[in-house]
């Protein structure tokens, strides 16, 4: 069969196309990612960041056209140095070049800007990463061997552990990482624009530096309805999951996928989640955090999971354009 024929399920099981009305699934695409039919809100996010990059400019120069008319003057050493691999410039040559060269306010408004924009650069790609880590997740739950499977094999529940199923658990632990890497990049990002620097006589220091998700009081914009600063339980469970996943271990100290067999067939895979209290923490007693009676069937809710966060981040864009807009 034709991979462009398949659709991934939630379930484990792959189907194929048509998706069913209103039902969600994974299609490939062109560029040979694969994404959901429904919930995916990438564009917008793209172009509410396409805004805050223009509008970084004209914060930064006054208006748009001062900015281009200073295009001709962009240098690897604003836009490249430090920032990315195409350039090979080295930190002993940027700091010559910023006393030998680039000494003008022009420069330093134009090393200013491609710092501010960097942020912006890693939420675009941050989104990206989330959106392809999950079609892998959904494409390695459903089209890897996971298991040998006989025609013997009893029906009834079963789990199984591999290096694929290893794979699958680390796709899903970074996506929870990434995830928190948005909320701490849309934190500088907001603390940035609300404090601007606006004096370009030397080359200025960031002032969200050192800024994390965990500063999101001494935003403006802190507990904005419907954005990633808003208290809720979804934002805490990634929290909380990120931390486990960095400080503390896995999600499951032996990370397994569960198959149902029925009639000598497996009709479901799954990944159990630890529980999750109404506050988005997970349960704990003692040194124990990861209790499974809730079977909470990770994969069956992950894309949920994404979209809130991605309708979340488009409220804190969307914010981000008013701030600098005014």
């Amino acid at each position: 069969m034709n991979l462009g024929d398949i659709v991934l399920n939630l379930n484990g099981i792959p189907g194929v196309r048509p998706v069913p009305n209103g039902e969600l699934g994974f299609l490939l695409t062109p560029d040979g990612a694969w994404q959901p039919n429904i919930g995916n809100f990438a564009d917008e996010i793209e172009l509410n960041c396409v805004k805050i990059h223009d509008l970084l400019a004209v914060k930064i120069f006054g208006s748009i056209s001062v900015y281009y008319s200073h295009l001709e003057s962009v240098h690897e050493i604003h836009c490249y140095a430090g920032l990315n691999s195409e350039s090979r410039v080295n930190k002993t040559l940027f700091e010559t070049c910023l006393t030998k060269v680039s000494n003008s306010e022009i420069d330093h408004m134009l090393l200013y800007l491609y710092d501010c924009r960097k942020l912006v650069a890693g939420i675009q790609e941050g989104t990206k990463e989330v959106l392809y880590l999950m079609g892998e997740f959904y494409r390695s739950l459903n089209l890897d061997e996971l298991f040998p499977q006989s025609s013997s094999d009893p029906d009834g529940l079963r789990y199984v552990t591999s290096p694929n199923v290893t794979k699958i658990h680390s796709f899903l632990g970074f996506i929870f990482i990434r995830l928190h890497s948005l909320l701490d990049y849309s934190t500088k990002l907001i603390f940035e624009v609300e404090r601007m620097r606006i004096s370009f006589i030397d080359y200025p220091n960031m002032t969200s530096k050192d800024v994390q998700f965990g500063d999101r009081k001494r935003l403006s914009v802190n507990n904005l309805k419907g954005s990633l600063f808003e208290k809720c339980a979804s934002i805490t469970e990634i929290e909380a999951a990120r931390n486990l996943i960095i400080h503390d271990g896995l999600l499951d100290d032996m990370p397994k996928v569960y198959r149902v067999i029925e009639n000598g067939k497996v009709v479901e895979k799954y990944i159990l989640f630890p529980d999750v209290n109404e506050s988005g923490r997970f349960e704990r007693s003692r040194n124990r955090n990861l209790f499974f009676s809730l079977d909470d069937k990770i994969n069956q809710r992950l894309p949920a999971i994404i979209e809130e966060f991605h309708r979340r981040q488009i409220v804190t864009l969307v914010a981000v354009n008013e701030i600098l807009a005014r």
